[in-house]
């Protein structure tokens, strides 16, 4: 029994950056997000699809590598993805409020179509979860969720092999509130992760006064792991020597609300500037 519909798997892609003798390097994980549009009928409604990761991964770096899976089993292809303009502005667009890490960008659905590239999104109506006008009842301490990436760079050999991590919900009724932008999660994030995403975990059954979670659902983005650091002290000078970091096990997660306002803000933007949506192009929904 699956409790990660396939599909998932090929919404996250992996995300490199080449060092100075031209090898890539795999150091983050982004994943592919659809906004539902509904033109006038009678045509049938349609997906703009964005790639989502978090903003410190795009800054500071003029091209970035996406690595995606054809069909038929076939090796994994490499395609660039170009982060800043020729006059050196940034082309992917950031989340107004600087606390909350989030970027997102248009890509070319043509290109990986031409290439036979087996991808899949997460549809903005059929496989997100928002908090906004959610209670605990709904979404609390304790559910399962778990967490698609590529830690430490593991990209798979051949071919991406998304490595899925379990965890669990360790705050969340602040960021339910509104008195916190992030919730946290139970779960071990390593370098690679920043950018997974975090999908609820079904279940059938619910204790009294709350409800279950019939399906998975896009949560939210990783951030980074919240870090624990300890001092060591000189036993003479009393005075701080070294200062130790260690992962906490607990994660920063910015839920899809956030990102969802990059998505329609950016959305909103092309339409304004009358840009012809081609890239991203209009895709039909996954199953």
């Amino acid at each position: 029994m699956a409790l990660i519909p396939p599909f998932f798997f090929d919404c996250v892609t992996a995300i490199g950056f080449a060092d100075d003798s031209g090898k890539i390097n795999y150091s983050a994980t982004g994943f592919l997000i659809g906004k539902l549009v509904t033109p006038p009928p009678p045509q049938s409604p349609i997906h703009y699809v964005y790639l989502v990761t978090n903003r410190h991964v795009f800054d500071g770096s003029k091209e970035a590598t996406l690595r995606f899976n054809p069909a038929a089993g076939n090796p994994a292809k490499e395609f660039q993805l170009s982060l800043v303009s020729q006059i050196g502005a940034p082309l992917y667009a950031q989340h107004p409020d600087s606390e909350i890490d989030i970027a997102v960008t248009s890509i070319n659905l043509t290109v990986l179509r031409q290439q036979g590239i087996q991808y899949a999104f997460f549809s903005d109506n059929n496989h997100v979860l928002t908090l906004r006008g959610h209670s605990p009842a709904t979404t609390s301490e304790g559910d399962a969720v778990f967490i698609l990436g590529f830690p430490m760079g593991d990209v798979g050999k051949d071919r991406n092999y998304v490595v899925s991590r379990k965890g669990s919900i360790a705050r969340i009724r602040d960021t339910i509130s509104g008195s916190s932008k992030y919730f946290l999660v139970d779960a071990t994030i390593f370098p690679g992760n920043s950018g997974s995403p975090v999908v609820t975990k079904p279940e059938s059954m619910a204790i009294q006064g709350t409800k279950a979670i019939p399906a998975a659902n896009l949560l939210g983005i990783v951030a980074a792991y919240l870090p624990y650091t300890d001092v060591a002290i000189s036993a003479q000078t009393k005075r701080p020597r070294i200062v130790f970091e260690e992962n906490s096990g607990l994660a920063i997660v910015f839920p899809v609300d956030s990102i969802m306002d990059v998505v329609n803000a950016t959305y909103a933007a092309q339409l304004a500037a009358q840009v012809a949506l081609t890239t991203p192009p209009p895709v039909s929904a996954p199953p």
